[in-house]
């Protein structure tokens, strides 16, 4: 297929594709998905090898958040019955880390719901780092806590932080349709705070909210522009309680397309498959891996997500390996450039290194519904499935959305 080789070849370069060629991708028939797959495993082997980075998200504060993004089950408004609780003090946040790190977890995302965080939340959150990295020697940290302000980038800097994630979420034309408490415009800037402030920049994006083939090639070429080190791809799981609870828009075929046309625009970037993956990849995901070179190890936000032992035998059986601590997350060239600026994301070891990076899912300050995230809560209470949709799109008949921690009296991150 003329296209698929001639994408494999711009990946190999690090060249970007044209529009149409993203837009080709998106519109392949499921006769071709396994070319697509393998065009894109070219790509993801030639700059990550076959390693895949594991990511742990701990979630610092639930719920009760003043900004309306319609995704989100922590939403102003929102009516999802999910965990609410204030900031975990440090060492309960190093706890829950020490358990994703124990799993093989490379890269802890520290996650706070809310609009951004005062310089009191920066400061709090920055004894958290010390208090993760002390017990924890080598761990990569980022943090997720929405919009900053100027010099919170750098506090968190110097507190330890490795990586800043904010996501876009969706393109710059749709964005006012989803959330209108803030602007694209507003995330963009965090983003790029983040990037002068030498932290390698985390930002990706949420498939699945009635979004078109041009919405998502349009988030897509802007988060190559914003040149971030790691970009998240998250499936909307459509929360009972939110505006967006009927949205059932995806297939594990159609979930596999976005994930190829992202490994495409952005060839050498950490693909994370992030919040929603076993809601609509299902039995596919062992296919994605191909694709992406980093996952989240256990649950997320305010969702349940897979066993962590069950991500960990799905690596080993698809013939991956968990990315070690002392491995270059990312390829030389974008390593060497992150130190260069002061950042100190994938720059631990091993020159050739391929591997991911890591924060993302950790969302904007959303939930699995944005890849936002956490460690585990517990809780397996069950929110009914939503109405079915047709056989060839997602199978919501097949799906309880699971609602973590909801209705225990489990305390958070247990």
């Amino acid at each position: 297929m003329d296209l698929l080789n001639t994408l494999v070849e711009k990946g190999l370069r690090r060249e970007t594709p044209t529009r149409e060629e993203a837009l080709a991708v998106l519109a392949t028939s499921d006769d071709e998905l396994l070319d697509v797959v393998a065009a894109a495993g070219k790509v993801r082997r030639q700059w990550f090898g076959r390693r895949v980075k594991l990511n742990y998200l701990v979630n610092l504060k639930s719920g009760l958040c003043p900004e309306d993004c319609s995704y989100c089950s922590q939403r102003l408004g929102s009516k999802a019955d999910i965990l609410k609780y204030t900031w975990l003090k440090p060492d309960e946040a190093s706890q829950a880390a020490a358990a994703g790190i124990a799993g093989g977890a490379k890269r802890v995302c520290l996650v706070a719901s809310g609009r951004g965080p005062t310089d009191r939340d920066v400061e709090r959150v920055g004894r958290t780092i010390e208090a993760i990295k002390e017990q924890n020697e080598g761990v990569e940290v980022c943090a997720c806590l929405g919009l900053l302000s100027d010099g919170q980038a750098e506090r968190l800097k110097s507190a330890g932080a490795d990586a800043y994630n904010h996501n876009l979420n969706t393109s710059e034309g749709t964005y006012g349709e989803i959330t209108t408490t803030h602007t694209y415009a507003d995330r963009v800037d965090t983003v790029q705070k983040a990037h002068a402030a030498g932290l390698s920049a985390c930002s990706g994006l949420i498939a699945g909210m009635g979004e078109t083939d041009e919405d998502l090639v349009d988030v897509v070429f802007a988060l190559r522009e914003l040149d971030s080190d790691s970009v998240p791809v998250n499936f909307l799981i459509p929360f009972e309680g939110t505006p967006l609870a009927k949205e059932w828009n995806l297939s594990p075929q159609r979930c596999l397309r976005i994930l190829a046309m992202v490994r495409f625009v952005c060839p050498d970037v950490e693909v994370r498959i992030a919040g929603g993956r076993e809601v609509h990849l299902r039995s596919m995901q062992p296919l994605a891996l191909n694709i992406a070179n980093s996952i989240f190890l256990g649950d997320y936000l305010t969702s349940e997500g897979q066993a962590g032992q069950a991500d960990l035998d799905m690596i080993a059986d698809a013939g991956f390996e968990v990315e070690g601590a002392g491995t270059t997350t990312l390829p030389a060239h974008r390593a060497d450039a992150l130190a260069a600026a002061g950042g100190g994301c994938g720059s631990h070891a091993s020159a050739g290194g391929c591997g991911s990076e890591a924060a993302a899912g950790c969302g904007s300050h959303a939930d699995a519904t944005a890849g936002g995230g956490c460690g585990p809560c517990g809780g397996h209470a069950q929110a009914p499935a939503e109405a079915s949709a047709p056989a060839s799109e997602a199978r919501t008949d097949l799906v309880a959305v699971r609602r973590r921690g909801a209705g225990t009296d489990l305390a958070p991150n247990a």
